[in-house]
């Protein structure tokens, strides 16, 4: 499928979600962290809302604070892309290392 330029490669359906992510920037030089809104997810991503932009390739290890009581699901990944959402944000594509296919279950019950 095509969308303008972009060709869509993804294997598994993304969903709306809306709830806070806390990261970590982990790359070699620096460790930074941040807050985020996750937009969507998959089992093998998550679609981010932040106040700054996070550079392609950064490796990144997520605390996704689903709203369902449990702990916090834990996730690493990598930024795909980056692109301006407003004033002040920016929408990151983030490619995660293993499919999550439980953790995408929590999320998909609250939705509910």
């Amino acid at each position: 499928m095509l969308n303008g330029n972009f060709e869509d490669k993804r294997v598994f359906e993304r969903f709306p979600v809306k709830f806070p992510v806390r990261y970590f920037q982990t790359s070699y030089s620096d460790t930074q962290e941040g807050l985020a809104r996750a937009q969507d997810i998959s089992a093998k991503g998550v679609g981010l809302v932040t106040k700054e932009k996070l550079p392609v390739n950064t490796p990144l290890e997520m605390w996704l604070e689903i709203q369902d009581k449990g702990d916090p699901l834990y996730a690493r990944g990598q930024v795909v892309w980056s692109k301006p959402a407003g004033i002040n944000e920016f929408w990151s594509g983030i490619s995660l290392d293993r499919a999550d296919l439980m953790g995408l279950s929590r999320v998909l019950r609250v939705g509910q």
